[in-house]
């Protein structure tokens, strides 16, 4: 008969990479991606993080009050308003909403 060979193991008796050696393995690896973000973020430069309005440019010449927008941009004013949206456009009534409690009688009084 054939005889089965076993295994040898460390003196641990772990077969693998210690957790230990993973843990030092994975901060390695997040200090060298934080080293290299923070250098591209460095290099860069000063960004932009709002959209380039060329018709709202410094040097462009600025409307008039005769100026109109296109006719497919204004809103019609005799357009029949629909029941959906009629809550929204009423008026809002009542009393206003304040930050300060309202006070039953007066302070010196108390």
């Amino acid at each position: 008969m054939a005889k089965k060979k076993q295994k040898k193991s460390k003196a641990n008796g772990s077969d693998g990479p210690g957790i230990a050696t993973i843990s030092l393995g994975a901060a390695a690896i997040a200090a060298g991606a934080a080293v290299i973000g923070y250098a591209a973020i460095r290099l860069r430069g000063p960004g932009n993080a709002e959209h380039e309005a060329p018709d709202l440019a410094l040097d462009r010449e600025r409307p008039g009050p005769g100026d109109r927008a296109p006719e497919a941009f204004r809103p019609d004013p005799t357009a029949p308003v629909p029941a959906s949206e009629r809550e929204g456009l009423r008026p809002a009534t009542g009393p206003a909403p304040t930050l300060v409690e309202a006070r039953t009688e007066p302070a010196y009084e108390t």
